[in-house]
């Protein structure tokens, strides 16, 4: 089966539902040293999660894995001045380290195909200021892959590039590199379809490279021939073993990504792209500027559920925060409801709910942006990573101890990363930096606490409202009729809850039949159902509930999620998304600020079925976009 036929939504299948679970860890120099042996640990601790992967029906054939490093500076100079393995016998010299870039790119085995791919990115560099330096067959081994991962192996190439106007810093450097990636990879997926399916940007930068594909962990470093060679050198690598509980396998979804490397899944993924893309609007007042268009969208559509927390990752740490920044407010540790959280620590998260919603979900994340790197637990701690590092300043973690026979006198520390915790080690300035240090220098960059104070409104401390109007008792019955109340909702859920502060065990699992087939009339909210925690969590208990799950939510515009500043926390905070009476007319009665509310009507008229809700919808949305214009 070719990869374009699994790629396509068919039957119950929809690529949009895609979640992993895997094996994660890292290694890394303190100090900054580039050596071989990283390179050569990295690949022992991948091997030694090989059971964390998975394979198919070709036992040969893995879900996925790969290798993130620091570019390998003197192996990739003598191999492009040599020449001996460039294609067409091509020769070219390399400026200094950090003032050119390498990307690694997928392509079609097509020759026609790959040419117009090669061509179009050539012409795209040049067109953004970039000189093309030329390019270098990766030299592979596919005898060590199983038939099905040859079937679907691309053509794989390194391109190198440099500006033909030097930049003033890296990351200038590489926010140009992934405006020029995002075009390509619009363009070629719009240009030329067909080749889409075989063609991608693993890694363009000119701080990391990746090597990864469709591999199990002990074929990584045979089809790769480079990470054989002891000329290959990096102070850092992240790797990864895949299973893809529910995935079909393919050449680009193995990790790392181009930031991270992840175990889990994240549940909360459709709103977590829906939030994204409706802050896509304010990018022209960002760093991006005039190119904000180009790197539309931010997320890949077609990605797994990692694969866009990668994208989101590395448009905050592109649009100028620092990667431990944007890590913390992507996945926050549980913060509500922790009476021992530093007060500064606690108005950052508050401050940061406001603006980015929790990538929610189990998750143990190894990052790097290429002189950083390191790894964070979700809130829940439902993922494993354990680290050690020795007293001659070698880090390495992984989803398991044991991935490395590191002697017991050689060790200076021994631990796991607890829920929401975080472990960062800095080689540029050879400091490992911990949970508590590296959150009270976040925290402590802007005064959260004071902007919170000035801008932020809580609904509970609102004057009271005018009298509430209820319905009469005659017409309460009429009423729950309309609204699809039962006997049974009454007597076997709502009175336990209101009486006795019970739970609800009328039903221990929902086992309604979907709307969509009823026969009978069905309230609106009846055809949307709850999607979140279907994968592999296991139960959340009562205790931990109450210490990681929130309700609280903000009302209120966000602005630009690319900046920090006060109005960006200038919302209402709910303490739950469902509203008394009592607290609809608080909101509907204030004015502070530059806050102002209107009424919007949601009646229509129902004599056409569905013609008249879907034009009452698009009238209630125009409405609402003229209201937001106006100033409400």
């Amino acid at each position: 089966m070719k990869r374009s036929h699994i790629r396509e939504a068919e039957g119950l299948y929809d690529p949009a539902l895609e979640h992993d679970s895997c094996g994660v860890g890292f290694v890394a120099n303190v100090d900054g040293k580039k050596t071989f042996e990283i390179i050569r640990k990295g690949i022992e601790v991948v091997v030694n999660l090989d059971h964390r992967g998975a394979c198919g029906c070709d036992p040969r054939t893995g879900d996925g894995s790969g290798i993130l490093l620091q570019i390998p500076d003197e192996f990739f100079r003598r191999e492009v001045s040599e020449g001996d393995l460039m294609e067409g016998g091509l020769h070219f010299d390399l400026p200094p380290v950090g003032q050119y870039g390498v990307g690694m790119v997928f392509l079609p085995q097509v020759p026609e195909d790959r040419h117009y791919c090669q061509g179009f990115i050539e012409e795209t560099l040049e067109a953004e200021g970039f000189e093309v330096l030329g390019w270098r067959k990766v030299p592979v081994d596919n005898t060590v892959i199983g038939e099905f991962a040859r079937d679907l192996e691309p053509h794989i190439e390194q391109v190198f590039v440099k500006p033909k106007i030097p930049f003033q810093t890296e990351e200038e450097f590489e926010r140009r590199l992934y405006i020029c990636r995002k075009i390509i990879q619009k363009a070629i997926r719009d240009g030329l379809p067909r080749a889409y399916h075989y063609f991608y940007i693993a890694s363009l930068s000119c701080r990391t490279i990746v090597y990864k594909g469709m591999l199990i962990s002990t074929q990584l470093s045979g089809f790769f021939r480079d990470l054989e060679n002891p000329e290959m050198k990096s102070a850092l690598a992240i790797v990864h073993q895949r299973y893809s509980t529910n995935t079909f396998p393919t050449w680009d979804l193995a990790h790392p990504f181009r930031y991270l490397a992840h175990n889990g899944e994240i549940n909360t993924l459709r709103g977590n792209i829906n939030w994204m893309t409706a802050r896509e609007y304010f990018l022209r007042e960002s760093v991006f500027g005039e190119d904000a268009e180009k790197i539309l969208p931010i997320c890949r559509s077609m990605g797994s559920d990692s694969a866009l927390l990668d994208n989101a990752l590395e448009f905050l740490l592109l649009g100028g925060r620092s990667i431990e920044h944007a890590m913390m407010m992507m996945i926050p540790e549980a913060w509500e409801n922790n009476p021992l959280l530093p007060e500064d620590l606690r108005a950052f998260y508050e401050f940061h709910a406001a603006i980015m919603e929790p990538w929610d979900g189990p998750a143990a994340v190894a990052f790097s942006d290429g002189r950083k790197v390191g790894a964070l637990l979700d809130r829940n701690g439902l993922r494993p990573a354990r680290y050690t590092i020795t007293k001659n300043g070698f880090v390495v973690l992984a989803s398991e101890t044991g991935v490395l026979n590191i002697p017991a006198d050689e060790i200076a520390e021994k631990n796991r990363l607890r829920p929401g915790k975080m472990l960062l080690i800095d080689t540029s300035s050879g400091k490992i930096e911990h949970d508590e240090e590296i959150k009270e220098r976040i925290a402590s960059r802007r005064p959260y606490r004071q902007w919170l104070i000035e801008h932020k409104v809580e609904l509970r401390k609102l004057k009271t409202p005018p009298p509430v109007r209820y319905p009469s008792r005659a017409s309460l019955i009429e009423k729950q009729q309309i609204f699809g109340y039962t006997r049974e909702d009454l007597s076997m859920i709502l009175a336990p809850m209101a009486v006795r502060g019970q739970e609800p065990v009328g039903s221990m699992g929902m086992d309604v039949p979907l709307a969509v087939l009823s026969d009978k009339p069905q309230l609106l909210y009846n055809y949307f159902k709850q999607t979140f925690a279907q994968v592999t969590n296991p139960p959340i208990d009562p205790i931990r509930e109450e210490a990681v799950m929130s309700t609280m939510i903000c009302v209120g515009g966000e602005g630009n999620v690319l900046d920090e500043n006060p109005m960006q926390c200038h919302q209402i905070e709910l303490e739950q998304p469902i509203l008394t009476n009592e607290e609809l007319e608080q909101i509907r009665h204030f004015s502070i600020h530059h806050f102002r509310t209107i009424t919007l009507p949601i009646l229509y008229h129902c004599e056409e079925g569905g013609k008249r809700l879907q034009y009452a919808l698009d009238e209630l949305c125009r409405r609402a976009s003229d209201a937001v214009a106006a100033g409400y």
